[in-house]
C-alpha cells in the first residue's frame, strides 16, 4: 500500500534520508581477511558467517534506503511539476518557482552567471553613478572658465553699443553643458527592477511552504 504524505514531511524524510544512507555506507564492512587457521575474520572479529550475514544484511538495507530515497526524490519532482502557485508576477509551477528563485539568489546551476536582473540593475547603477559624476565634474569646469571670462568681459572698458558681452559667456554656457541622455529613465527602471525581485522572492517563498505544507504525495 501506497505511502501518503505532505510534501514538507517527504522533504524531511529525503534530507534524513541522505544522512542515513551515508551513516549507513560509512559503518558497513562488506569484505575481511581470514587466515585457515582462524574462526574471526580479522577486523569485525566474527566468524565467516556471522561476517556473511552482517554484510548481506547491511548492503540490503543500504539499497533499501536508497530505493526509497528515489521514490520520495521522484514523488517530489512530480508533485513540483505538477502543482502551481501564483504570484504578482504571474503563475508558476512549484519547480519553476523554485528554479527562479534559486536563480534570482544566485544559485543552482549557473552560480550568480543567471541573476541577469541583479547584474541589469548593476550595470545601470554603475553606469549612470559614472556618467553623473562625469557630468559634476565637466560643468564644474565649465562654471569655472564662464567665470574667468565675465571677469574678463566685465574687468574691460568698453563703450560700444548695442554690444551685449555677457550674453556671450551666457550662450557659451549654455552649449557647453554635459547634459544626462537617458532614454529610459533608469532610476524607474532600477527602482521596478529591485521591487519585482523583492516582490518575488517574497512571494515564492511563501507559496512554495504554502504548497509544500498543504499538498499530499504518495509514495
Amino acid at each position: 500500500m501506497a505511502d501518503k504524505m505532505l510534501v514538507t514531511q517527504a522533504l524531511d524524510e529525503r534530507d534524513l534520508l541522505v544522512k542515513k544512507i551515508k551513516d549507513k555506507i560509512s559503518k558497513a564492512s562488506f569484505v575481511d581477511t581470514i587466515k585457515p587457521n582462524e574462526e574471526k575474520v580479522l577486523d569485525s572479529r566474527v566468524t565467516r558467517d556471522e561476517f556473511a550475514k552482517d554484510a548481506e544484511s547491511a548492503y540490503q538495507q543500504i539499497v533499501d534506503l536508497i530505493d526509497r530515497f528515489q521514490k520520495i526524490d521522484a514523488a517530489i519532482v512530480a508533485s513540483n511539476a505538477a502543482t502551481k502557485i501564483n504570484t504578482s508576477y504571474g503563475e508558476f509551477t512549484v519547480a519553476g518557482a523554485i528554479s527562479l528563485r534559486s536563480r534570482l539568489r544566485g544559485a543552482g546551476s549557473y552560480d550568480g552567471d543567471a541573476d541577469f536582473e541583479s547584474a541589469l540593475q548593476n550595470k545601470m547603477e554603475k553606469e549612470l553613478a559614472k556618467r553623473l559624476e562625469v557630468i559634476e565634474t565637466k560643468n564644474r569646469q565649465l562654471q569655472s572658465t564662464a567665470e574667468g571670462m565675465r571677469l574678463s568681459i566685465l574687468g574691460k572698458d568698453t563703450k560700444v553699443k548695442d554690444e551685449r558681452p555677457l550674453e556671450v559667456v551666457e550662450a557659451y554656457v549654455r552649449e557647453n553643458t554635459t547634459e544626462l541622455v537617458d532614454p529610459l529613465d533608469v532610476q524607474k527602471k532600477i527602482a521596478t527592477l529591485q521591487e519585482k525581485r523583492d516582490t518575488l522572492l517574497t512571494e515564492l517563498d511563501t507559496q512554495i511552504k504554502v504548497s509544500n505544507a498543504t499538498t499530499f504525495i504518495e509514495i
